[in-house]
């Protein structure tokens, strides 16, 4: 499967699925499905993160790194970020950030502390 051809922009369904929502826009599924995939409507972890990616052909590199610039991210990358309420997943693909909470952006979401890990296709 890999990653998807058109990454399309899905709000998170409540205010703890932003993860879910970064699988299915990286992966072009329904986020709904992803929730029954993954087994929670709630904070996905790292693990769940990539056992769902490799069920789908996509690898996730396996350090988290720093990151200030979005010049220093490659192509695709999933990000966590710390946010002024939480810890928060979010996506960068192809020079835009697809993002569950605030939609989509040139530059980060409001945030102090940003990693991330690198995403491809198998």
């Amino acid at each position: 499967m890999g990653i998807a051809k058109d990454i399309l922009h899905i709000f998170e369904p409540n205010p703890l699925a932003c993860g879910q929502a970064v699988l299915a826009m990286l992966t072009g599924n329904d986020v709904q499905k992803v929730i029954e995939e993954v087994g929670t409507e709630r904070e996905t972890t790292l693990l769940q993160m990539r056992n769902f990616l490799e069920s789908k052909g996509i690898s996730m590199g396996k350090c988290r790194k720093p990151v200030s610039d979005k010049n220093e991210l490659p192509q695709f990358a999933v990000l966590s970020l710390e946010t002024p309420k939480c810890w928060h997943w979010s996506l960068y693909a192809d020079g835009r950030f697809y993002d569950p909470e605030y939609g989509v952006l040139e530059d980060f979401p409001p945030s102090a502390r940003r990693y991330y890990w690198e995403v491809k296709s198998i």
